[in-house]
């Protein structure tokens, strides 16, 4: 069994096929799908797919760094609360700091990350944080607001052996996709050096897709290719990475295995 751990099948990229994109996964043994939020727009394509597929979908509530704006941070931050307190989400995510696109709004991003850490810590909920040209900036907030019983994953972790190390030592997990399939990945030399005990698989679908349907839209049912690569670099089996992943992902998130 797998679990793809990030994964937004609630965008218009599957608005047409999602079903079928749902039955292939769970045909390769991808039996539980994680779906972080975005921003305003996503809650409810995002509600409503979980509402159908109760079994296998699970939510994350939070407000994406390259949707935080001046204009909007305060509603949409609230809406992350109100979300919250339904108690129906797994995860508080996809949160953090981006800084590939734009800087304009570093500090309201800063911000916004210490915030739902902090509503993370309220919760008692785990975190997923996208981190994108953005790691120091990220590991000094996070090192602040550090507490007993945070925790979370560094989805589609972007550092290096070093900064692998960091964030494991803290507990932390790191989210493993396509990118290590990619040729000369810096991915490849952290997933050889640190343990399985510390990573979870995701797609980050419909981005990030694995070689060798690189360029295509990336689907949950492509987790498996994922787990090759990481068996090959870890030189052990796949069904030990299926094993160890899951494992992970089931106690990180408090699922139901």
């Amino acid at each position: 069994m797998f679990i793809d751990t990030h994964t937004h099948l609630y965008l218009d990229d599957f608005q047409h096929d999602v079903e079928m994109v749902i039955n292939r996964a769970e045909v390769t043994g991808v039996t539980k799908m994680l779906l972080p939020n975005i921003d305003s727009t996503s809650w409810e394509g995002m509600l409503a797919l979980a509402n159908h597929y109760k079994e296998s979908m699970f939510m994350m509530a939070g407000l994406h760094p390259t949707s935080v704006l001046p204009e909007t941070s305060v509603s949409e931050i609230d809406a992350v609360e109100q979300q919250l307190s339904t108690g129906r989400f797994i995860a508080v995510g996809e949160i953090g700091i981006d800084l590939y696109w734009d800087k304009t709004h570093l500090s309201l991003q800063e911000e916004v990350f210490r915030h739902q850490l902090r509503l993370a810590k309220k919760h008692n909920l785990p975190v997923a944080i996208h981190v994108r040209s953005s790691y120091n900036e990220v590991w000094r907030i996070l090192k602040q607001e550090m507490a007993p019983g945070l925790r979370g994953v560094f989805h589609c972790f972007p550092g290096n052996e070093i900064q692998a190390r960091q964030v494991t030592e803290l507990g932390f997990m790191l989210g493993i996709g396509g990118v290590v399939t990619y040729k000369n990945s810096v991915m490849q030399k952290v997933v050889a050096e640190v343990s399985l005990e510390h990573l979870v698989l995701e797609t980050d679908a419909p981005f990030l897709t694995p070689v060798p349907f690189r360029g295509k839209r990336n689907e949950p049912a492509y987790i498996p290719i994922i787990a090759e690569k990481i068996a090959e670099l870890c030189n052990t089996s796949v069904n030990e990475v299926a094993e160890i992943t899951t494992r992970n992902a089931v106690n990180l998130f408090h699922l139901n295995a």
